[in-house]
């Protein structure tokens, strides 16, 4: 994509676009699980400090990201096969910024209800949920900040988690709403500005979040 930016080629292969959207729908979908990973390292670490070095041991690290990187790869495999196996008939031009599956439908000759099941069902799963898990998350933290006595204490808690909170909201919030919504409600102008939020803006955030 910044390839393609800074040369001003707009065109792809069409195996090329297919590996664009299979890098794209696993990255986002295992960054959905890692984010709420981070969420419930949070309300261990302040909820629950005796039980951390059990609770998120070496090993169950290992294991929540070795999970969410396999859960994510499939889930985009299974999207990226069934989009390359649609026959396109219709104009080869898409109206987005790169090869989001939602927006090469558009383009499709076939009926794809079962296609936008597949996305409803995947985005509930690996966005919606963790979306909801966090959520919870966060509110036993803050729970549990405003009963604490050491002012210290609250300000470390606060500035733990305000980061990852925010980009938590500006990852998932344009995302629930972009792939939620029926395609009928969807406009490609307003995909394309909230696609800038979880495909540019929050990735910048990320070091600063994970530091």
């Amino acid at each position: 994509m910044a390839f393609n930016f800074l040369s001003g080629q707009k065109s792809i292969t069409f195996l090329g676009c297919g590996v664009q959207s299979f890098f794209f729908v696993t990255m986002a979908g295992s960054e959905g699980l890692l984010l709420a990973s981070m969420a419930y390292d949070r309300f261990v670490a302040i909820c629950h400090p005796l039980h951390y070095p059990i609770r998120m041991s070496k090993m169950m690290c290992l294991k929540m990201i070795i999970g969410s990187w396999t859960l994510g790869s499939i889930n985009s495999l299974a999207h990226t096969v069934y989009a390359l196996h649609i026959p396109y008939c219709h104009s080869r031009s898409i109206n987005h910024f790169f090869c989001d599956v939602p927006a090469m439908l558009s383009l499709a000759c076939m009926d794809t209800w079962v296609y936008e099941y597949m996305v409803f069902v995947s985005t509930s799963l690996f966005l919606l949920l963790p979306f909801l898990g966090i959520m919870a998350s966060y509110g036993r933290i803050i729970f549990a900040v405003f009963h604490m006595c050491s002012k210290e204490g609250k300000k470390k808690a606060f500035t733990t988690c305000s980061t990852h909170l925010t980009m938590v909201t500006f990852y998932y919030a344009p995302f629930v709403y972009t792939y939620l919504r029926p395609r009928s409600l969807r406009s490609p102008t307003e995909d394309k500005i909230l696609a800038v939020f979880y495909t540019i803006f929050t990735p910048m955030l990320n070091p600063s979040s994970t530091a």
